[in-house]
């Protein structure tokens, strides 16, 4: 698929803002399934970007403003191409290769929990009956299960400072929601997990419509090493394939944020976010 993406971020302060300073993960990731064509990143009022690669390898627009305003937008406008692809797990990785201790050492940062991920005693009794799974492949398959059946999508009852089991404890939460139940379930279970944020083109009846657009948000799934890194969407249960655009991977959600930073002046603000897709090939 052939898709151009739109995600503007934008704040109005309720007083004026001497200074801001912040960062921008919004730039589609390359790899062997997914390339960039165009991109873009456009800051109003307009400010001088400094680009870089973070620790987990995403790329990020970097920017200060050190005059008075009141508002700020970050627009991102990419073309994509995504391959068409059906991601498979491997069954015939056991246990022994998840616990071998080179393994343990390299992964250890996504086997440690985060804030976000510490695991409650629900999440923990979870992990326990995943080690109970034939394989680590078959544990995955499991969990999405688990999570699906634990929790009913629905915005707005958590916030993107609501931890995997205060989501789990409501019973309902969004996408991000979802990845960090089970990043810490897989993490309790010894299964090295990270955190993935891109973009999901929703299936509809009109789907081969060239010039068909979705409005929607950021979405997030995660990645489990069961053999290898296996792209896995806890919340729509579809396989990692053409529709899901990757932006950025960490340990949680506070790795790879949108947009994040700190401003010195009004002590309150209106945040909008709005993203559009739309299949262009």
């Amino acid at each position: 698929m052939r898709l151009r993406i739109r995600h503007e971020t934008s704040y109005r302060y309720a007083q004026v803002v001497h200074a801001s300073y912040n960062e921008a993960r919004i730039s589609p990731a390359e790899t062997p399934n997914q390339f960039t064509l165009e991109h873009r990143v456009e800051i109003e009022p307009v400010a001088n970007i400094y680009r870089y690669r973070d620790y987990w390898g995403s790329r990020v627009h970097a920017f200060d403003i050190h005059h008075e305003h009141q508002a700020l937008a970050v627009i991102g406008t990419s073309v994509i191409e995504t391959a068409q692809r059906s991601p498979s797990l491997d069954d015939s990785v056991g246990w022994e290769a998840v616990n071998a201790p080179g393994l343990i050492d390299r992964f250890l940062e996504y086997l440690a929990p985060t804030s976000a991920t510490a695991a409650g005693p629900d999440i923990r009794a979870a992990a326990g009956d995943l080690r109970r799974e034939a394989t680590p492949a078959a544990a995955l398959q499991a969990l999405g299960t688990w999570i699906r059946e634990s929790l009913e999508y629905q915005w707005g009852v958590t916030s993107v400072s609501t931890t995997a089991t205060e989501a789990l404890s409501v019973g309902h939460g969004v996408c991000q929601d979802f990845a960090h139940i089970a990043l810490a379930a897989l993490r309790s279970a010894g299964v090295p997990a990270r955190y993935v944020s891109g973009y999901l083109y929703p299936q509809t009846d009109d789907d081969d419509v060239i010039g068909a657009t979705r409005r929607g948000e950021s979405h997030a799934w995660i990645e489990a090493w069961v053999g290898d890194w296996h792209p896995f969407d806890p919340t729509s249960g579809f396989p990692v394939a053409e529709r899901h655009v990757l932006v950025a991977r960490g340990r949680d959600y506070s790795d790879v944020a949108p947009l994040k930073g700190i401003y010195q002046g009004g002590s309150s603000h209106e945040l909008d976010v709005s993203v559009e897709l739309t299949r262009v090939a």
